[in-house]
């Protein structure tokens, strides 16, 4: 009996195996990047998120950003944005995904490599949205995506950390070697 169970265990080992290093090597979500909803009045709402549940919202624009820093790499550091946004907006896509209606929210997701996870995505059939692009800007790379139900997701590749400028070292004077 126990020479089968060990059989049946060599042989199933290397498949076991195949599948744990695959599942390791899948692109997952690393956390939320931002929340992002639609409203009548985004100004007027981000007042009252400010007066009422003293969020930070900052000047110029109906949102804010909680800076955070990880847990295995406190030097690391980070921020999920919380914005408002017009009822009209595209940004969400046009699809009425529920009742009839625009989708209300969105979600950015952050992933360590935006390249790598589009690819799993269309290999699974995720609907990828073609105007995702893999251009860098100052605050990183986005695409969307759409889930199960529908709703438009953001993935967002944050940009890699600004390194601090390193003064240039003084030029040192060269000396001259005196021959004779």
């Amino acid at each position: 009996m126990c020479v089968r169970i060990f059989l049946v265990g060599a042989l199933l080992a290397p498949s076991l195996r195949t599948s744990i290093e695959e599942e390791s090597l899948k692109q997952k979500i690393t956390g939320i990047g931002g929340v992002f909803f639609r409203s009548k009045n985004p100004a007027k709402l981000a007042a009252w998120y400010k007066q009422h549940l003293g969020l930070p919202i900052e000047d110029g624009w109906p949102g804010c950003q909680f800076h955070w820093r990880e847990m295995k790499n406190p030097k690391k550091q980070g921020a999920t944005v919380w914005s408002a946004f017009k009822a009209d907006t595209d940004y969400f896509g046009k699809g009425k995904p529920l009742h009839n209606a625009p989708q209300g929210h969105m979600i950015n997701y952050r992933v360590d490599n935006l390249k790598k996870m589009l690819a799993q995505m269309k290999k699974e059939g995720v609907w990828i949205d073609p105007k995702s692009k893999l251009q860098a800007t100052e605050y990183g790379k986005f695409a969307w995506i759409k889930d199960g139900e529908g709703n438009r997701i953001e993935l967002w590749e944050p940009p890699p950390p600004q390194r601090p400028a390193t003064p240039a070292a003084p030029k040192r004077k060269q000396r001259r070697s005196r021959k004779g």
